[in-house]
């Protein structure tokens, strides 16, 4: 386990020890083991001239307003059909959980172009609800969140809910949301990460002046030359969001997953 975690951890490392450097370091041999004292300036580079055409700021605007939209929005329609598809009744139930999970089956790739067509029609080209919209809703989260509820939201709970004469929606914000907070901390974490790491869509219908984090990044690797401390600094900050987000919502992470392999 200390290998493994030596071998996790080192690229992380290695790569904070370039952003804190100045390019003379990527031909040294050896390689530099200890930071140097340049992350201040690479970090005002990154921001200013040196860096303009890749427009790092808005990227890191734009990636941060999609993810926590699509992350609040996945969670509660997920959680929302979860509950119906596990706990409700309904004629053509079964038949709408497997359109639902037939849509998984499909390549992302494939659909790149008829959903750009569509933006083309909705006039959203280069606008930031293009890389929001399409995916508000997810057949995964549906999916993960129907096998959590399942096993954590008891039927005679919903039962007794139902004789104290709560509504439908009542029963899914007072008995069931409590019930379903570990499995939506995990689905939470996998989307904004996700979204926040999202690429190939963003490259497609966005240009180089409104770009997302990941896109902005891609235009430092694409100037006149390489400049590796500057890259590796937008990555250092680009990847902080995720560490937060784990920091802060790692507990539930693990209790979800762990709550699940019990149940399971």
């Amino acid at each position: 386990m200390v290998v493994s975690l030596v071998l996790s951890v080192f690229p992380l490392y290695w790569l904070f020890v370039v952003a804190t450097r100045s390019n003379d370091v990527i031909g040294e041999m050896p390689p530099p083991l200890v930071p140097g004292g340049n992350l201040g300036e690479n970090i005002r580079r990154l921001f200013g001239p040196d860096a303009e055409a890749a427009h790092f700021a808005r990227g890191l605007v734009n990636s941060g307003i999609a993810a926590v939209s699509v992350t609040v929005s996945v969670v509660f329609f997920s959680s929302l059909a979860g509950f119906a598809f596990a706990k409700l009744r309904f004629r053509g139930r079964n038949a709408l959980l497997i359109a639902v999970l037939a849509t998984m089956m499909v390549p992302v790739q494939m659909g790149i172009v008829p959903l750009y067509m569509v933006m083309v029609k909705l006039g959203w080209q280069n606008q930031l609800q293009a890389v929001i919209v399409p995916f508000l809703v997810s057949a995964f989260g549906v999916f993960l969140m129907r096998q959590y509820a399942e096993r954590a939201v008891p039927d005679e709970l919903i039962e007794a809910a139902r004789l104290d004469g709560c509504t439908t929606f009542g029963l899914f914000v007072r008995v069931v949301s409590p019930a379903l907070r570990p499995g939506a901390a995990v689905l939470g974490l996998f989307t904004f990460m996700a979204t926040w790491n999202e690429f190939l869509w963003p490259l497609a219908v966005l240009e180089a002046d409104n770009p997302t984090v990941q896109f902005s990044l891609s235009q430092l690797a694409t100037q006149y030359y390489t400049d590796y401390t500057l890259m590796f600094t937008g990555t250092l900050i680009a990847t902080v969001p995720l560490l937060v987000v784990f920091v802060l919502f790692g507990r539930q992470l693990v209790s979800g997953i762990m709550d699940g392999a019990v149940r399971s």
